[in-house]
């Protein structure tokens, strides 16, 4: 602190002595030069209207659209802290610490039931409510709060994980409900207000401004939201509240946060509420969503790239490969095409084309518009339906045929043939849960197991017997999405 503070008085010693130096005589025959004459400065133009004008009152806009703002609370099981000394990338875990999101409170595992508390929004009359869908992940109870103070407990409807929407419902009529917005409509700069509990503190009101739009987060999840960014005041206890334009409209769903600490930085994430809405939706009709595909794979179009394929400036998607046999295959898609549209909303960014193809419902055409050679070409590809293996691998089954192995703290089971060709793995155990050592280690339900202390095991019988004669430790290889690690787990 002490040297911040001397450099600062030399900094300003330094500036002081520029300045009377430039006021100063430079040298004795500056005397006997020719007088300057002042000229008139050119008069100045007329000034510029203000752009912005004055500070918006968000008060009677909070009056109008509060009541329809509820505090989510719920109760659940018990989860184990992972931190970076726990996981199996140690400190340079890349998703670690990266986002924290916010909602249910990350406690270590005890029979003490977990507690948390979230926001949400009604969008129906007669009960229906979005919320996020971490807020409500392994929730045994969820009990909904009215600005009345009025309290109800809800049902989970259903929940998608990789746009992290859910929905729940409560018992009652004749609610005040949101008006949905169309946040295609918003632009960077733009006034939007938050309400939501942070930190328990309910129907709490922060403003600030749409710092970006249409942001692609790390983590295959946020692949499908095109996240609108703000810097409105967003914390814990904040996830699953409406973001509201000036016209009191909701356009976002406040979701994540950048931090280091867990708490406001200056930069948070909504959900766009069409992609929200999109959701709820199929989870109301279906109970679960259903997403397009055409199977390439993509990548941002480059300065370089633009000018190599001879485009007048960056945009688009470049397909870098195409599946074979797959949709875009079969409709003629070529690896080094750029995807300029579809189904004639232009692509500025290769993050949007993910979002708006899933949105497309399986057997629906997508129109590309293309540019290969130099020319555009348009290509209608029927789209096929993305496969949740993730989803498969967490439930597929329940927990009926899982076994636990106790030292661990595992419970698996045995995957069939057609999960296994959904996953790509040659494995043929997936963990159903983990609890004690194994959640401690960092084993999530879905991971598949490979090898067990370097034996290869394909049957619940062969991972018994590999953990048997472990000591004080075990190690596991398993395979996460496409990646494979090997974990070591402290048996107590």
């Amino acid at each position: 602190m002490s040297h911040r503070f001397v450099d600062s008085r030399v900094l300003g010693v330094l500036a002081s002595v520029g300045l009377l130096a430039a006021c100063s005589p430079q040298s004795s025959t500056a005397a006997t030069a020719a007088p300057v004459v002042a000229t008139a400065a050119a008069p100045a133009g007329a000034p510029a209207a203000p752009l912005v004008r004055g500070m918006p009152d968000f008060a009677t806009l909070v009056e109008q659209v509060g009541p329809a703002v509820v505090n989510v609370a719920v109760v659940g099981r018990s989860r184990a802290r992972r931190g970076a000394e726990d996981s199996p990338y140690g400190a340079e875990d890349p998703f670690g610490d990266f986002f924290r999101r916010f909602g249910l409170p990350n406690q270590p595992r005890d029979n003490t039931p977990v507690r948390g508390e979230g926001s949400g929004f009604i969008v129906t009359a007669d009960g229906y409510i979005l919320t996020n869908a971490h807020v409500v992940a392994d929730a045994t109870k969820v009990t909904v709060k009215l600005t009345d103070r009025r309290e109800f407990e809800a049902k989970v409807i259903g929940s998608d994980e990789r746009t992290d929407v859910a929905v729940i419902k409560i018992a009652a009529n004749n609610l005040p409900t949101v008006r949905i917005g169309d946040p295609a409509r918003l632009r960077a700069g733009e006034w939007v207000v938050a309400i939501g509990s942070p930190f328990g503190f309910e129907n709490s009101v922060t403003a600030g401004i749409v710092s970006g739009i249409a942001r692609d987060l790390p983590g295959g999840a946020s692949n499908y939201v095109p996240f609108i960014q703000t810097d409105v005041a967003v914390n814990p206890g904040n996830s699953g509240g409406p973001l509201f334009n000036l016209s009191g409209e909701v356009v976002g769903v406040n979701s994540q946060i950048y931090s280091n600490t867990g708490a406001y930085q200056g930069l948070s994430f909504a959900i766009p509420i069409d992609v929200a809405n999109g959701v709820r939706e199929q989870l109301v009709k279906g109970g679960r969503v259903s997403r397009g595909r055409i199977g390439v794979t993509i990548q941002e179009v480059s300065a370089l790239l633009a000018e190599n394929f001879g485009l007048e400036r960056p945009r688009g998607a470049a397909v870098s490969s195409v599946e074979s046999g797959g949709p875009a295959d079969k409709a003629g898609v070529r690896p080094q095409d750029v995807i300029l549209s579809v189904n004639g909303r232009a692509i500025e960014h290769s993050n949007q084309v993910p979002a708006i193809v899933a949105a497309i419902r399986p057997g629906g055409k997508a129109e590309l518009e293309v540019w290969r050679d130099r020319a555009i070409k348009r290509i209608t590809v029927t789209v096929d339906e993305l496969k949740e293996s993730a989803t498969v691998a967490r439930a597929g089954g329940d927990a009926q045929g899982a076994d636990a192995i106790d030292r661990l703290g595992l419970s698996v089971r045995v995957l069939t043939g057609e999960e296994k060709q959904q996953l790509r793995t040659s494995g043929s155990l997936v963990v159903v849960d983990s609890d004690g050592a194994a959640a401690e280690a960092g084993i999530r339900s879905g991971d598949v197991i490979l090898a067990a202390n370097r034996l290869r095991v394909a049957s619940i019988e062969e991972l018994r017997n590999a953990v048997k004669g472990s000591g004080r430790t075990a190690s596991l290889l398993v395979q996460r999405g496409e990646q494979q690690q090997i974990v070591a787990i402290r048996i107590e």
